[in-house]
């Protein structure tokens, strides 16, 4: 920006990149408070509810097409209070319009643009509009606002019950068995949607969805299924073969925009990365796959490097867009790779397919894999070995240079929820390959949390910045924090992460809990009202809040001996069940609780002076269907350690229900033990 622009808005005094990106629009944005929506019953004005985030290609698009725009300004400040929201800071927002424009269009995505009464209450919206397109639409709504007023109050009042309606959810009271039928039926109807040539769903766009592979990945290590683990392989291999997969420096992109898995939709986010660093270190706990855990230790190095603040916590995403061309950063011309590698450049060609196969537009090519390095040795006659040094060579250069062009964007605002995530990816990376930094980082996170982001030790703020905490804490942040909190406690042994989990799920349970349907609202009760309160039971891109929520009750019921954290859970698993079978890719997440109800599910006790050794050998193995815990000595506050303490020895006790066999002293016997699951 110069020095002094032209125009300047009321977001200028926000912390969100997103909505200082629209600081100097001349449109008069606000952000969403108290005073702003007062102001548009005061003036009688419809609302413009404009939502994206900082990564969003589409969003920069339309503001550049038409929030920059005079024209466009002027018919937006004539007529309209116009609300910027940014969708990551206020996912409770971004649900209810969301599921309006859904509802209005069968469609959503971002930017999200609707149009609401005074009072919040929509009655029009759609995604990205072409600036002409937006003109139009925002005059013919101004001329039906004022002259069929009537009309439009009554298509408000059927459209935001039905916005309240979705997504409700009924307690189902009948005794009823969780059943091998359930997951049986579940995986049938979906390995319809299987694409068998590329992996993934067989559509296009593609997301990488990493929670509905761990549940496949969970459902064929409980019943091994060929059409499961084919298509498990598949996947695994062509997303880290693809474009969406940065060959050189590590992470994923957030989407393909073909069924490939070549195009990426540039943006990086820290949620997606979090997740597929879990899935790929448990894949490779299942079969050893160095690719792997080479993706895994990438994407971590990634993240690392990129997204890691000095204090430990990490920051949000990484824009698509440098220099105002989407992917720039990362792509590559023919001439500039033989410039950079004039005596590599035939094995650079064969590896990353600098051919018809890679080529993108405007002369660029996307870096990516089609062919094993044991292929490549074949072609260029030397060793697998030394096929994988001279990719790590190529790799490191290629990123020192990278390094020269203009960086993308960074969304520097620090997420409760997204942190949990990336505290148990770090976990379950320490567990799979056993590497001792990895822990550490997840202690700095989870210290820095606890510092900074709790009020009253129980309750929790959604994001931080520049020193400051904003917006209190939804259940998102409360599932996600709690789930990682309790495997920090089973990885660490230190209680203060299980003490801490608890009092956030004992406050979820006063404050977000619906007692008619046995479910949680998204919202606090004590959070400013909304035209409806919510409630995030679908699996998405990122498990729902209630799912995360379902799946640590249950895990801590089994650790505390505490019965009513399980059966909430499997209330909450029952209430779903019959979607699940139906829609088994968005209940993903529910899926896996409703296999930890069909097995043999592990409660391990380690008591000894040599716990931790026996506890990190054993959490090296796949084994989602146990929790471990241990310590030197007996702790009374924790009914798996309590009165199990036998001077000079190390017992391992594994129990189902809290019924134990004999102790063992040699952990190939536990194992042997736990790989019983059906």
């Amino acid at each position: 920006m110069s020095s002094s622009p032209k125009f300047t808005n009321d977001l200028i005094h926000e912390s969100s990149p997103y909505l200082l990106q629209h600081a100097y629009n001349p449109v008069n944005w606000q952000p969403w408070n108290k005073s702003v929506l007062q102001q548009a019953i005061e003036e009688n004005k419809p609302i413009i509810v404009s939502i994206g985030y900082s990564a969003c290609h589409w969003c920069h698009v339309m503001e550049h097409e038409s929030f920059e725009d005079e024209s466009v300004a002027k018919i937006m400040n004539e007529h309209f209070i116009c609300i910027k929201i940014d969708r990551e800071e206020r996912p409770d927002i971004d649900q209810v319009y969301m599921s309006a424009v859904q509802l209005m269009t069968g469609q959503g995505g971002w930017p999200l643009n609707c149009i609401t009464m005074p009072d919040g209450r929509p009655f029009y919206g759609g995604t990205y509009f072409k600036k002409d397109q937006w003109k139009n639409v925002l005059l013919q709504l101004v001329a039906l606002y004022k002259d069929d007023h009537h009309k439009v109050i009554e298509y408000a009042e059927r459209l935001t019950e039905g916005v309240h309606s979705s997504e409700i959810i009924e307690k189902v009271t009948i005794d009823q068995p969780f059943t091998i039928d359930q997951l049986k039926k579940t995986i049938e109807n979906w390995s319809d949607s299987f694409d068998p040539t590329y992996g993934g769903p067989n559509r296009a766009p593609k997301f990488m969805m990493p929670n509905t592979l761990e549940f496949l990945l969970y459902a064929n290590y409980f019943r091994p299924n060929p059409i499961v683990k084919d298509h498990l392989e598949l996947t695994l291999k062509k997303m880290a073969f693809g474009g969406i997969y940065d060959q050189v420096g590590g992470g994923f992109s957030r989407y393909s925009v073909d069924q490939t898995w070549k195009v990426p939709h540039f943006e990086k986010m820290l949620y997606d990365n979090a997740q597929l660093i879990s899935l790929y270190s448990k894949a490779y706990q299942v079969d050893n796959n160095n690719l792997y855990k080479r993706i895994a230790l990438e994407t971590i190095g990634f993240v690392c490097r990129e997204l890691m603040h000095n204090d430990g916590f990490f920051y949000s995403a990484l824009d698509a867009d440098s220099e105002g061309i989407e992917g720039k950063f990362y792509v590559w011309t023919k001439e500039k790779l033989q410039q950079l590698f004039p005596e590599d450049f035939n094995f650079i060609s064969k590896y990353y397919h600098i051919d018809s196969y890679g080529y993108w537009e405007h002369e660029n090519y996307i870096l990516m894999r089609n062919k094993s390095e044991k292929e490549i040795a074949k072609h260029f006659a030397i060793s697998e070995e030394e096929v994988q040094q001279k990719a790590i060579n190529i790799n490191q250069s290629l990123l020192k240079h990278r390094e020269k062009k203009v960086r993308p964007g960074l969304d520097d605002k620090m997420l409760t929820s997204w942190n949990g995530l990336m505290i148990k990816a770090l976990l379950d990376a320490y567990d799979a390959f056993g590497d001792q930094e990895y822990l550490t980082l997840a202690l700095r996170a989870a210290n820095f949390i606890e510092q900074t982001l709790f009020v009253d030790d129980q309750k929790l703020f959604h994001s931080y910045k520049n020193g400051k905490v904003a917006i209190a804490g939804f259940l998102e942040d409360y599932a996600c924090i709690s789930e990682a909190f309790t495997y920090l406690f089973e990885v660490s042994t230190d209680p203060k992460w299980l003490e801490i989990s608890l009092k956030l799920v004992n406050y979820t349970r006063t404050n977000f809990y619906d007692e008619s349907s046995g479910m949680f609202f998204f919202t606090d009760k004590d959070d400013d009202p909304l035209i409806t309160r919510k409630m995030e039971v679908m699996d998405n891109v990122i498990p729902s809040s209630n799912s995360i929520l379902a799946n640590t009750l249950f895990k801590l019921g089994k650790i505390t001996n505490e019965e009513f954290y399980i059966e909430t859970a499997q209330q909450m698993l029952l209430n779903v069940s019959s979607q699940l079978t139906q829609f088994g890719s968005s209940f993903s997440n529910w899926g896996i609780l409703l296999i930890h109800q069909l097995i043999n599910y592990y409660e391990v006790a380690i008591i000894g002076k040599n716990y931790n050794l026996i506890k990190s050998e054993l959490r090296k193995s796949y084994l989602p269907h146990c929790v471990i815990v241990g310590g030197e000595k007996a702790n009374n506050d924790l009914t798996l350690l309590k009165d199990r303490y036998k001077p000079s020895k190390t017992l391992i006790y594994v129990c189902t229900n809290h019924t134990c066999n004999q102790p063992y002293e040699k952990i190939e016997d536990v194992i042997t033990q736990l790989q019983r699951i059906r």
